[in-house]
C-alpha cells in the first residue's frame, strides 16, 4: 500500500469472531494456555471450527508460535502465519495482514491472537532489563544513561513538551482517564469495573514521571485476545454481524525510534499515527465525522491527545476540551487504563461489540468505529464498518 493511493483491501474481509481469557493480575496458567483459550473462544464466536482455519497471525514478541498454538487448538494445515513487530503498534496490523492474506486467496480463515502474563510475567512497564545486541538496542543507548530507562519515562519527554507548546498543565491528560475509567466501570469484564474515578483523583494521584501521574499509565494484565477474520461473502453465512475491514493501515513516520523519536523537528505530535490516518481515510472515503466510536490505544494519556489530533478531529493542542466534551465517543470498553492492557486487542473486540451492538457501553446506531494500535512505535489502525 503506498502513503499516497488508496489501496484494494478494503471492504474484502471482516471480522467474524472475537475471543477473550479474564483478564487479570495473576493468571496462574501458561501463556499458551490463555492463547488456546482465546483462540477457542473467538472460533466459537464465528461460528467456526478449529479445521476451518487455514492462518494465523500474532506480535513478534508473543511467546506462543503459531505452530504450537495450531497443535493446542485442533488447528490443521497452515497456507499463511505472520508476526509483526513494534509490540503494541502490530495490534490493528494483525488484522491487515489477515486481510491482505484473504484479499490475495493465500488464506480463508485467519486467526489474530495476543496472549501473556504481562503483570505476574515480564512487566513491560518496568522498563529495559536486558537487551541482546542489536540496532534498535543501540539507539537506546542514547538514552539509557541518562536516566530514560521505562516506557513512562520515554512518554514523558513529548508529554511535557506538549504541555509546553499549547500553555496545558498536566490536569489535561485526566480527561482521557476519567472517560476510560467511567466506562471501564460499566464493564464486568474490566479489571475497574464499579471503581469510575473523578479529575480530583486523577490530580491527586502520585507522580511516575513528570508529567505523567499514575492514572496516566495504563494497567499491565495477564490474558489473552484472539479476533477472527475471513471474506466478506463467507462472512455473511455466518452467525454473528460481520465488522467489515473498510480500510486497514501501517505507519512509521520520518526519523522514527521506538518510543524514543526525540530528534524530530516536533515532540508535540505522532507522524506514525499521522502517516495511518491519511492511509485510513483516503482508503474508506470518510472524515472524523463518520466516526461513531474511536478506540484509541492508551498505554499513556498525551498519546491519547496526540491522536485524536493527528486523525483530524480537533485542532493541535485541542484534544482536552474536545474529550472533556466528549466530542467521539472514547474507548467504550474502558482501555487499557480501564479494561485490560492486551496490546490494544482488546480495543479491537470492543470495536467489533459496538457494529454488532453488544457493547456494555452501546453507543446506538454505530456504524463505523476507528480503531488505532500503540502509538510511539511504528503502528497501524483500523475502520470497520457494519456490511451494508
Amino acid at each position: 500500500m503506498s502513503v499516497r493511493t488508496r489501496d484494494a483491501i478494503g471492504g474484502r474481509a471482516a471480522v467474524v469472531g472475537i475471543g477473550a481469557t479474564e483478564f487479570s493480575k495473576d493468571s496462574g496458567r501458561s501463556e499458551l494456555s490463555l492463547a488456546a483459550e482465546a483462540v477457542r473462544a473467538a472460533l466459537d464466536d464465528a461460528g467456526l471450527t478449529p479445521g476451518d482455519v487455514d492462518g494465523l497471525v500474532t506480535f513478534t514478541m508473543d511467546t506462543n508460535p503459531e505452530i504450537t498454538v495450531a497443535q493446542a487448538t485442533g488447528i490443521g494445515e497452515l497456507s499463511f502465519f505472520s508476526r509483526v513487530h513494534y509490540g503494541g503498534g502490530a495490534a490493528c496490523a494483525t488484522v491487515q495482514q489477515a486481510a491482505l492474506a484473504i484479499a490475495g486467496g493465500v488464506a480463508e480463515v485467519v486467526v489474530c491472537y495476543r496472549a501473556f502474563n504481562e503483570r505476574s510475567g515480564r512487566r513491560f512497564g518496568s522498563g529495559v532489563q536486558q537487551r541482546e545486541p542489536s540496532a534498535e538496542g543501540a539507539a537506546l543507548g542514547w538514552q539509557l544513561p541518562f536516566g530514560l530507562l521505562t516506557p513512562a519515562s520515554w512518554v514523558a519527554m513529548a508529554a511535557q513538551r506538549y504541555l509546553h507548546t499549547y500553555g496545558l498543565t498536566p490536569d489535561a491528560f485526566g480527561h482521557v482517564a476519567v472517560t476510560d475509567r467511567r466506562h471501564a466501570a460499566r464493564n464486568p469484564a474490566a479489571y475497574f469495573h464499579g471503581k469510575p474515578i473523578t479529575l480530583a483523583d486523577h490530580a491527586a494521584s502520585r507522580w511516575i514521571v513528570e508529567p505523567l501521574r499514575l492514572l496516566d499509565c495504563c494497567q499491565e494484565t495477564d490474558g489473552g485476545q484472539a479476533i477472527v477474520v475471513t471474506s466478506v461473502e463467507r462472512a455473511r453465512d455466518l452467525p454473528r454481524p460481520p465488522a467489515v475491514i473498510l480500510a486497514a493501515a501501517q505507519g512509521a513516520g520520518r526519523k522514527q525510534e521506538a518510543m524514543t523519536s526525540f530528534y524530530r523537528d516536533e515532540l508535540t505530535g505522532l507522524p506514525e499515527m499521522g502517516v495511518v490516518a491519511r492511509q485510513l481515510w483516503r482508503t474508506a472515503g470518510l472524515a472524523p465525522t463518520d466516526i461513531d466510536v474511536a478506540i484509541l490505544y492508551d498505554h499513556f494519556t498525551p498519546f491519547v491527545l496526540m491522536q485524536l489530533e493527528e486523525f483530524g478531529f480537533c485542532g493541535p493542542g485541542e484534544a482536552a476540551d474536545f474529550v472533556a466534551a466528549d466530542g467521539v465517543p472514547l474507548n467504550t470498553h474502558g482501555g487499557q487504563l480501564g479494561e485490560a492492557y492486551l496490546h490494544g486487542m482488546n480495543g479491537i473486540a470492543e470495536a467489533v461489540r459496538q457494529l454488532r451492538g453488544t457493547s456494555v457501553n452501546q453507543i446506538p446506531g454505530a456504524a463505523r468505529t476507528l480503531v488505532t494500535a500503540g502509538t510511539g512505535v511504528p503502528t497501524s489502525g483500523l475502520i470497520l464498518g457494519t456490511d451494508g
